[in-house]
This record gives structure tokens, C-alpha cells and sequence, in this order.
């Protein structure tokens, strides 16, 4: 059962990430998109490690939180500028989720857990950040990958893919392969999986 805490921190998260000015249509609604990035992102890890930690839960659903408010072209447009952009974001999302979780009465144990997780530290290592980094990964795979190859070159697709599958563990692997693809979709994994 969720905790009154995580449902406050849930509902905070949500209304920030509902003032995102970017706007994704869902089910012929326009939803804001961190906003049901972030719900997607309480969806698959729920589905993914259902004994998931309140840690973790609350790092899934902040993962994205006000990310529009640092735009990527507020960096060079380049592998430096991305790495940069990256970085700065990972420290303004467990800053703004530490901020809203003070406010929902978190012990400072909890919100340092958030805080490491966010920001992706010891990736492989720790099996909360390899867990958070597989959902973002399934996320991406099952929401996102077949809009972003409609819009790239088949190379810049199967790169994509080979890096994502990278970042995961054998159990997101496993994961990722359930999910369903289009005939395209999943003739580009397969090559990328080669």
C-alpha cells in the first residue's frame, strides 16, 4: 500500500510537471508532457520490480521533474554541450525533488536515497540506480523509440539502441524483449541487437 507521504509527494510532483509548456497527445488529450512521463515512469517500475522501495518509487516519478526549465538548447549542441546539459539536469532534478519531498515531512536519510538515485550514481553498481536506469530505458523503448524512428536515420536508430541496451541490466533485457514493436520497430532492434 502507498504511504499518505507518497501519494503528497506523487500529487506535488504531478502538479509541478503539469505546467510543462511542451504538450503530448494521449488517448486525443494533450497532457503535458514530464507529466505523463513521469506517471509512465510509476506505471513500468511498478510493473517492472513491484517490491520497489518508497526511494525509488519517488525517484521514478521525479525523474524528468521541471525538466523544460533547462532547455537542451540552452547548451552547445554538441557531445560536450549534451554531457554538460546531462549533468546540469541530473543535479536540478534531485535538487527540485529534495525541495518537495522537505516540504512532504521526508526524513533527510530518504531524500539523500532520492538524491543518489537521480543522479545516477554507481550505475551498475547499485541495484536501485541499475533499476531506476532499466525503467527509463523500457520507458523510452515502450513510449518513445517508435516516434524518435520516424524521425532519425536508420544508423542513428541502431546507435541509439545499442547504447540504451547498454545501460541495462539482464532483467531489463528480458523486459525489453516483451514489449511489443511494430514490423520496423523490431527489425531495428534485432540489427541493433546483432
Amino acid at each position: 500500500m502507498p504511504t499518505t507521504k507518497l501519494n503528497e509527494a506523487f500529487s506535488l510532483f504531478d502538479r509541478v510537471n503539469a505546467d510543462d509548456p511542451n504538450k503530448e497527445i494521449v488517448n486525443g488529450q494533450s497532457i503535458a508532457k514530464e507529466l505523463i512521463y513521469g506517471q509512465r515512469m510509476s506505471q513500468t517500475l511498478e510493473s517492472f520490480d513491484p517490491e520497489a522501495s518508497e526511494a525509488l518509487k519517488l525517484a521514478a516519478r521525479s525523474q524528468h521533474i521541471c525538466r523544460w526549465e533547462i532547455p537542451r538548447d540552452s547548451y552547445p549542441m554538441d557531445r560536450v554541450g549534451y554531457l554538460k546539459w546531462r549533468e546540469e539536469l541530473k543535479k536540478f532534478h534531485a535538487a527540485k525533488a529534495s525541495n518537495i519531498l522537505e516540504k512532504v515531512g521526508y526524513n533527510a536519510e530518504t531524500i539523500e536515497r532520492v538524491s543518489f538515485l537521480l543522479q545516477k550514481k554507481k550505475l551498475k553498481k547499485d541495484e536501485e540506480t541499475q533499476t531506476l536506469e532499466d525503467v527509463i530505458c523500457l520507458v523510452f523503448l515502450n513510449f518513445y523509440y517508435e516516434p524518435f524512428l520516424e524521425k532519425h536515420t536508420k544508423e542513428k536508430v541502431i546507435d541509439i539502441l545499442q547504447k540504451t541496451w547498454r545501460k541495462m541490466s539482464e532483467k531489463g533485457h528480458q523486459a525489453a524483449l516483451q514489449l511489443s514493436y511494430s514490423e520496423k520497430a523490431l527489425d531495428l532492434v534485432k540489427q541493433a541487437l546483432l
